[in-house]
């Protein structure tokens, strides 16, 4: 099971636009899809959460979003072609940088175009849950991290003291 290190917060590879894939059945584009799948399985066995990761996270530049989430599978050359009007807000956070959670805001719905593993033509329609991750892994894609979307700079985090302000508040109720 060939797992990748996680490219973690600045690191220069996560700010650059990525490449589009041009030949789907090449050892790289195999390889890249199953170190993809193997590092998220990985991470989620460590850690017990995790739905996907986008190829800049492994290091490399090229568009390809792997998840297991809805669609279990990978998304090469997505693309978002419908946004919907209606949005909501979450804290969003990554595997490049663990210790931060991110208020941001999300489209409720989305459409998104893709080839699959075998270089079929897909579209799909993804809401709620399934359609923040799918934002999040393709911004990946652009170069442009959940930090980028914050609401605003008071609502970046670290977990650790999210966690403990959360048992606080608990604690006052």
């Amino acid at each position: 099971m060939p797992t990748k290190e996680i490219t973690l917060l600045g690191n220069p590879i996560l700010r650059k636009k990525c490449s589009p894939v041009k030949d789907i059945r090449s050892a790289e584009t195999r390889a890249c899809i199953t170190d993809l799948k193997d590092t998220l399985a990985d991470f989620r066995a460590r850690n017990g959460f995790g739905r996907g990761i986008a190829a800049p996270q492994i290091g490399s530049s090229t568009q390809i979003v792997f998840t297991n989430f809805e669609y279990h599978g990978a998304l090469i050359n997505p693309r978002i072609i419908q946004r919907s009007r209606k949005t909501f807000t979450l804290w969003d956070d990554c595997f490049s940088f663990p210790d931060i959670l991110v208020k941001v805001k999300r489209h409720y719905s989305i459409s998104v175009t893709f080839q699959d593993e075998e270089g079929m033509r897909k579209h799909l329609k993804a809401i709620g849950a399934f359609s923040e991750l799918l934002q999040h892994e393709i911004d990946h894609l652009q170069g442009i991290l959940a930090i980028d979307r914050a609401v605003d700079s008071r609502h970046i985090v670290l977990r650790s003291e999210f966690i403990k302000q959360g048992q606080q508040r608990a604690k006052t109720l």
